[in-house]
């Protein structure tokens, strides 16, 4: 289970011990309170990487005990959609709820995709729950998505994000066993970029690294960590991509020593800018 990311071994089992959303899921939340009725439309969850939207939607599957069919647009096309949409047609018959199709980046779908869709979605054989990190306006169909509910999650805020860190040192099995002092948390929550996901992988890499049973985060550990984590940055690679994130976000959020920050990680790596 060690080999469980943390992020996964922290993963939320019910809607009230996700972390931020509170205009959603919160006690007044919209979602929130469509959930108490028991009845959602369909979903569209747009909102940056690390935040909940998954989470949140396996939740919602789980809360009103509904069958949940999962797809990433990545790799599923038609012939999948297709597949799903008469397994969820077989539940109807045996008078079963309505099954929960998430779309994972549905904004990857092409326009043919997306309007495989549309038929389960208006006669109600599946409730669909896409994610996407692109505006909806843009990347959805217009008919799909005038018969969707558009939700916009946020970045996780510094409390929330302070919040998470001190949930997985407090009820995480592996991280209990240490004695963890969080002295600074600037470049972890910097790091971060208000993604809930990558704070926590950073932090177990940081917490991993340390044999001792006492552990104290410090900014400069933190930094000297997780550049050594992202040393092998290559142009074509993954690491590219969350660190022109990673500058995205800075630049976003105003912040100029992490932008600075990620922009010397690229040049190093050998970008050109």
């Amino acid at each position: 289970m060690q080999n469980i990311p943390l992020a996964e071994r922290l993963r939320p089992t019910k809607i009230s011990e996700v972390i931020g959303q509170k205009h959603l899921i919160g006690k007044n939340g919209a979602l929130r309170k469509q959930l108490d009725q028991k009845v959602i439309p369909s979903i569209i969850f747009w909102g940056p990487p690390g935040v909940g939207k998954t989470t949140i939607a396996n939740l919602i599957a789980k809360e009103l005990d509904r069958t949940i069919y999962t797809l990433s647009a990545i790799n599923s096309g038609v012939k999948d959609v297709r597949e799903v949409i008469q397994k969820a047609s077989s539940l109807g018959l045996f008078g079963k709820d309505i099954p929960i199709l998430f779309i994972d980046e549905i904004h990857r779908f092409s326009k043919s995709q997306q309007d495989s869709l549309l038929g389960a979605v208006e006669k109600g054989i599946i409730t669909l729950i896409g994610a996407t990190t692109e505006n909806p306006s843009f990347e959805v169909i217009s008919a799909l998505l005038s018969r969707s509910q558009v939700y916009v999650l946020e970045h996780l805020s510094k409390e929330d994000l302070l919040e998470l860190i001190n949930r997985s040192i407090s009820e995480d099995i592996f991280l209990k066993e240490k004695k963890i002092i969080l002295k600074e948390t600037n470049a972890l929550l910097r790091i971060s970029g208000g993604d809930a996901r990558k704070l926590l992988n950073i932090f177990d890499l940081v917490v991993s690294s340390e044999k001792k049973e006492k552990v104290e985060i410090t900014d400069k550990i933190v930094m000297e960590i997780s550049q050594q984590n992202l040393a092998s940055y290559d142009k074509n690679g993954e690491h590219h991509y969350d660190i022109v994130s990673a500058l995205i976000k800075s630049i976003r959020g105003s912040d100029p020593n992490g932008t600075v920050y990620w922009l010397a990680r690229m040049i190093e790596g050998g970008e050109d800018v």
